[in-house]
């Protein structure tokens, strides 16, 4: 193909966009677990300033997002979501690859993930994608998903190969 992929990164003006968009993605667990994911009720005014989130564009349209959180030793994706209507297509896979580019731009070897340990489907696409998964946390007490469990997963990149 060789057309730059339709991605930029979000500024404050897109903070209601991408709550919109992970909402309607997240929407499809309230059933599995019983209340809305966390990614459901975050402050995005605050993370489109304060983590790197990038959108993916068509025409206007913002298809899907991840945000991602650089961390001492990793890069950690704190949230991936791709519109209801657009899943299936792709676009998650392509947006795990913008996170392993800029992971390596940045210097670092790995990501990092997590992902509700109820959402099996998940737990199998990064898996798929080369994610492993190291720990599993059950979410203490207090927590809006006290008593769930957080599957922790990483993807060990080939810096030297890609330089």
């Amino acid at each position: 193909m060789g057309l730059k992929p339709p991605i930029r990164r979000a500024i404050a003006a897109d903070a209601l966009a991408v709550q919109a968009l992970t909402r309607a993605a997240y929407a499809k667990w309230v059933p599995l677990i019983g209340r809305e994911p966390k990614p459901m009720t975050a402050d995005y005014a605050r993370a489109v300033v304060e983590h790197l989130v990038d959108l993916w564009e068509e025409e206007g349209e913002l298809l899907a997002l991840i945000e991602m959180i650089p961390a001492a030793s990793h890069l950690l994706i704190e949230n991936i979501a791709v519109r209801p209507d657009q899943q299936g297509k792709g676009l998650g896979e392509r947006l795990l690859r913008q996170a392993d580019m800029l992971a390596i731009s940045l210097g670092f070897g790995e990501v990092q993930l997590y992902t509700n340990g109820a959402f099996a489907s998940n737990i199998s696409f990064y898996a798929r994608r080369g994610y492993q998964e190291f720990q599993r946390v059950i979410v203490p007490p207090g927590s809006v998903a006290a008593g769930s469990v957080a599957v922790h997963m990483r993807k060990r990149l080939n810096v030297a190969a890609s330089r």
